[in-house]
């Protein structure tokens, strides 16, 4: 391994700006998180808390390991939407351990609009169970959910990722063998009934959890008949008389105490082997890495520089250090673990692509997971490389991070535009994790490019030389500042593009807790597809 030597001066005005600039976007999010968290109608939170009620993150933070870390995905989703009042989405999902086991845990909000699901709670949900299924990690549901949104309705029900796919996933997990344990904790209704009954195990509390197809009201409509919620679908019903529910527990501290002696008695997957070392700090500084993102991200900035802040004892063994050197790829490890990383330098040649498709296969063989860095714009354009076959080259590339059978992780530093999104284990390429930076920015091209595309396709035949009208002038501003909102890391993770803004100095840890989570299920064997030579 070579130890990375670093060239930041700390001093630097540049840096300085840098640092300042990044840190205050930073804090920034932190405090929107904070209050997406934290922040509720005192009334609310009073008539919770009257009905023996813990609030969500309290009845995680009971759940999981004392001292452990509880991961969460997509604290921010929906954020700015719905004139912000379903804050996270009304759902608190992440990964924690249970037991010694890692587990994805799917908790209702029910201090958000009664818990009940918007498209993105849906989304959120989903994705957790995602998560859980490619992963082979069992599932907690703490379930307060009073069913889906109504004035939503159009947005959330009969489409295949909308409610219904929810269970659809239960169905999916258990037949791999999975368990999922539910916790009525509270409302359980409509459709949200499934949840306890498509569980292995079921546990509800008392006075608290009800559980039904349709509430009272919708029972009076439909048939006349008048009947108390607890009669209709409480603790005592369901434990003793319908079967739906398996234990009865007394208060919800009793429900969370069952919930890990269930754990107990589950056996523990056997782990995907994969070499790890005593885990090493990086030689310098991690909080260096504010001052090394550029202001404006067009601007490059040395990927050496953020790798030496990553990796343990900042040593990275390079693969073709001088072959298609806008990418970097190289084995290192993170907190211990073994892992193949590849990182932009610039743009994407047909050089650069072969030398990550190359790599990518390496990394396949020999059973080690991939980490993609992300800063990139893109594919290199123009008649000279159509003429040497990047569209073949760039498609060795997508095709192998398609097929990769490894665990890939993703982390958004700086741009992530046009293909090279594709190329660098986007979204729809299925990392198991993808998280971004505050920094981040994601769209389809730079602004700039977008602007002078658009207002040379509304002028058609004019010179390109001639001035610009004020018509075009104001379409310019427009679409600039559509790009600067569209592509922000806030707009990304409210739409759930991602799992979640993470500050830059957490990258090491929350790549180390995704490593560890993805060796619960043994990496299949490499299949890889037709390469176009």
């Amino acid at each position: 391994m070579v130890v990375l030597k670093t060239g930041l001066i700390t001093e630097s005005e540049e840096f300085i700006s840098n640092y300042q600039y990044n840190k205050s976007l930073n804090k920034n999010i932190q405090a929107l998180s904070y209050n997406v968290q934290n922040k509720r109608d005192d009334n609310i939170l009073k008539q919770h808390e009257k009905r023996g009620k813990l609030l969500a993150r309290d009845r995680i933070r009971l759940l999981i390991d004392n001292k452990s870390t509880f991961l969460e995905f997509s604290t921010l989703a929906a954020n700015d939407k719905y004139e912000n009042q379903f804050p996270g989405a009304g759902i608190v999902t992440g990964l924690g351990v249970i037991n010694g086991m890692e587990t994805v845990i799917i908790a209702n909000d029910s201090t958000v609009k009664g818990g009940t699901y918007v498209y993105e709670t849906i989304k959120k949900h989903l994705r957790a169970q995602e998560i859980a299924l490619r992963n082979n990690l069992p599932v907690v549901y703490l379930v307060d959910s009073g069913g889906v949104y109504l004035p939503e309705q159009a947005n959330v029900y009969p489409d295949s990722d909308h409610f219904g796919k929810i269970f659809y996933n239960q169905a999916r997990l258990s037949a791999e063998r999975i368990p999922q344990i539910a916790l009525v904790m509270g409302l359980c209704t409509a459709g949200g009934a499934y949840i306890p009954a498509m569980s292995d195990e079921s546990i509800i509390v008392k006075d608290i959890g009800s559980i039904f197809l349709a509430g009272p009201p919708l029972v009076k409509a439909a048939t006349g008949e008048i009947v108390t919620a607890e009669d209709l679908g409480g603790a005592i019903v369901h434990t003793s008389i319908s079967g739906v529910a398996d234990h009865l527990a007394d208060n919800e501290e009793d429900a969370l105490l069952l919930c890990r002696n269930i754990f107990k008695h589950f056996n523990k997957p056997q782990k995907q082997p994969l070499d790890k070392k005593e885990s090493k700090e990086p030689l310098y500084p991690i909080d260096d890495i504010y001052g090394l993102i550029p202001l404006n991200i067009r601007k490059g900035f040395n990927m050496y520089e953020i790798i030496a802040r990553l990796v343990d004892g900042s040593c990275f063994q390079e693969f073709k250090t001088n072959y298609g050197k806008s990418i970097i790829t190289g084995f290192a490890r993170i907190m211990g673990y073994n892992v193949g990383i590849i990182a932009n330098n610039g743009i994407l040649f047909p050089e650069s692509t072969l030398k990550a498709t190359h790599f990518i296969e390496l990394c396949c063989s020999r059973n080690i997971p991939l980490v993609f860095l992300q800063n990139i714009v893109g594919f290199m354009v123009g008649k000279e490389y159509e003429h040497k076959g990047i569209a073949k080259d760039g498609a060795k590339m997508i095709q192998a991070v398609a097929t990769a059978n490894v665990p890939k992780f993703t982390i958004i530093i700086g741009a992530s535009s046009g293909a090279g999104n594709y190329a660098m284990a986007g979204r729809a390429y299925k990392p198991n994790l993808l998280f971004i930076w505050p920094n981040a920015k994601t769209s389809v091209m730079g602004a700039e490019q977008a602007a002078q595309v658009l207002i040379s396709i509304k002028r058609k035949n004019k010179e390109s030389n001639v001035p610009m009208t004020d018509e075009e002038e104001k379409l310019k501003q427009k679409i600039l500042s559509d790009f600067e909102t569209e592509s922000s890391a806030l707009y990304s993770t409210s739409r759930l593009w991602d799992d979640g803004i993470i500050d830059p100095v957490d990258t090491r840890k929350v790549l180390a807790i995704g490593i560890s989570m993805s060796l619960n299920k043994p990496f299949p064997e490499p299949k890889p597809g037709v390469y176009r030579m």
